[in-house]
């Protein structure tokens, strides 16, 4: 089994960074491998609504969406990470998400349905469990069973020394990793004992102005 850490920092390795290796030194531990993804450091849109990936299975602007929803294909599990930028998470990100998710949905990629995901944040003080509500979103538009940890998944710090320094937000971290662990072990060990996923089912789209 393999989870893509998705790093939404435009810092390569920085608080984020160290927020997500944290999570993977635990999966890692419990067997399972993990892989980095780095969104980068170059501006990043959202998505224009030109309903290309409907066609086409893939999102119309070439950047990292699409070298990442290849990876997430083959991917049994993710946690997405950002920053904390004006109390939600970095444009960029948002942008990423959006595209990678809407492309994933309406571009019947199922890159992400029934596999097990967390949203982790990282900031010098303020605007974390906004920016952690903005990520679980995508998780659970896409229909991901989702890891938990003992508290919010959170970390604190301006530089990843600080992140260290954080001690409760380390243990938030490492209990997040093996929580995700159980998760795919369990979900793994159903699926071995015969127990199928749901039958996808057609979606239903109401427009509430007639």
């Amino acid at each position: 089994m393999k989870v893509l850490l998705v790093n939404g920092s435009p810092h390569p390795k920085g608080c984020t960074y160290t927020a997500l290796h944290l999570v993977g030194d635990e999966l890692n531990k419990a067997g399972i491998e993990t892989e980095d993804f780095w969104i980068g450091n170059k501006p990043v849109t959202g998505c224009i609504g030109c309903g290309w990936c409907r066609e086409h299975h893939a999102c119309h602007v070439q950047d990292t969406v699409n070298p990442f929803l290849e990876k997430a294909k083959t991917a049994d599990g993710f946690v997405f990470g950002a920053p904390v930028h004006f109390a939600s998470i970095a444009a960029s990100m948002a942008g990423f998400m959006d595209r990678a998710f809407f492309a994933d949905q309406f571009g019947r990629l199922h890159c992400f349905a029934q596999k097990p995901g967390a949203a982790i944040v990282s900031a010098r003080r303020a605007g974390t469990t906004a920016s952690l509500d903005v990520l679980n979103k995508y998780l659970f538009y896409a229909q991901m069973p989702i890891a938990t940890s003992r508290y919010w998944n959170m970390v604190h710090g301006q530089t990843p020394e600080d992140v260290w320094k954080d001690t409760e937000g380390v243990q938030i971290m490492r209990v997040l990793g093996q929580n995700l662990a159980w998760l795919m072990k369990s979900l793994e060990a159903g699926e071995k004992a015969g127990v199928k996923k749901p039958e996808p089912e057609p979606r239903i789209s109401t427009n509430f102005i007639r």
